[in-house]
């Protein structure tokens, strides 16, 4: 797999060699394979126009714009990739995502410069990861046919995306009420939850005034902590294990999932179970992951683009895809290294959830 530390294959180039000759490798990597092929842009507007099905052997320009470098939005980018691989063989074309992949790490002038990129290569496409990342491509595209499709925006209606005509694709929407029965079933009783999150990150927005909700309707306290950076988030757990909570709810928030590396061990070693909402948090440390299958979700996005490039569809033809919740991923060291019983654990929470999976710590998969 590629380093999906990279911010712009295309900005490197940019910055180690001159204009004339990132223009002409730009030229040499896009080309088709076989000369003559009519211009992937060209083919993917005759065949929107059209409604016909692409033809075998064209190549396809692919943009895929990552956030930021952590474990659920890896994941998607990487199913999304091995999607779109799998797709191509069944047509005979070409999706090129090697040469338009870009991580923007969090930073808005990185995806600004990274969409202005794009829209100048000529993409036929932009998959776009996250809700800012969404925001910034949908912009980038304004004045041109690019269509954008993305991954894991929590709330496309919140956003502004639903109704938007160029733009469609996944959520990542999470069933908060779900969750905090998990944290209630594992501690009956319990009087005081924790709420850690990103007070930046949109994602979070709806999914902490849902818990807030669940906590005054069932006469439970909360302390919040918020943080925007790494360092930030490490403060904020410590002064959640200060305060002494025995539970920590996150939602799908970018940052905190970031720093879940940072955090964990701290939880573990005060007692506090952290309950997220992702699967990729457990894989990094945290005791529960709930929510969406995140390679599902990319697989997803794949076909969405695929329909478009392939089969003649537009945006407004494919509304965007809400998923099933209902997976419940424990991290079974952390889960003892917190004195729970696994069995008892998991038994309590058979009646909110669909499935049970259990994994360990992944250091490496951030």
């Amino acid at each position: 797999m590629k380093n999906l530390n990279m911010i712009s294959r295309r900005s490197f180039l940019k910055a180690a060699l001159a204009a004339s000759a990132v223009s002409a490798m730009a030229l040499t990597g896009c080309g088709s394979a076989a000369s003559g092929t009519v211009s992937s842009a060209a083919v993917s507007s005759s065949a929107a126009a059209s409604g016909s099905a692409a033809a075998t052997g064209e190549t396809f320009k692919v943009g895929i714009v990552n956030y930021v470098d952590h474990a659920s939005l890896n994941q998607i980018v990487e199913s999304v990739e091995s999607r779109l691989d799998a797709i191509g063989k069944e047509k005979g074309v070409t999706f090129d995502y090697a040469d338009y992949y870009a991580n923007a790490q969090a930073d808005q002038s990185n995806l600004n410069q990274i969409g202005a990129d794009l829209v100048a290569d000529g993409v036929d496409v932009i998959v776009a990861v996250a809700t800012p990342t969404a925001a910034t491509m949908l912009a980038a595209v304004e004045d041109t046919d690019i269509p954008v499709v993305y991954s894991a925006v929590t709330d496309p209606a919140a956003a502004g995306f639903d109704g938007e005509e160029n733009i469609t694709g996944t959520s990542d929407a999470l069933n908060t009420d779900a969750i905090m029965n998990l944290i209630v079933a594992a501690n009956p009783g319990i009087d005081t939850i924790g709420l850690l999150y990103d007070l930046s990150q949109d994602s979070s927005t709806q999914a902490i005034a849902d818990a807030k909700a669940f906590c005054e309707k069932n006469g439970i306290k909360v302390v919040e902590k918020n943080g925007t950076t790494t360092a930030e988030v490490q403060m904020a757990a410590e002064a959640l294990v200060a305060a002494g909570v025995k539970a920590v709810f996150t939602p799908t928030d970018n940052t905190i999932m970031t720093a879940e590396l940072s955090i964990y061990e701290s939880f573990i070693e005060a007692g506090v179970q952290h309950y997220t909402g992702a699967d990729s948090f457990a894989l990094n440390g945290a005791m529960v992951g709930y929510g969406v299958d995140y390679v599902q979700l990319g697989e997803a996005t794949a076909d969405m683009v695929s329909q478009l490039l392939c089969d003649g569809k537009t945006p407004a033809d494919l509304p965007y895809q809400t998923f099933d919740n209902g997976i419940v991923t424990i991290n079974t060291e952390t889960a003892e290294a917190l004195g729970l019983d696994l069995a008892a654990l998991k038994e309590a929470f058979k009646p909110y959830c669909t499935e049970i999976c259990e994994v360990t710590t992944a250091e490496n998969f951030s």
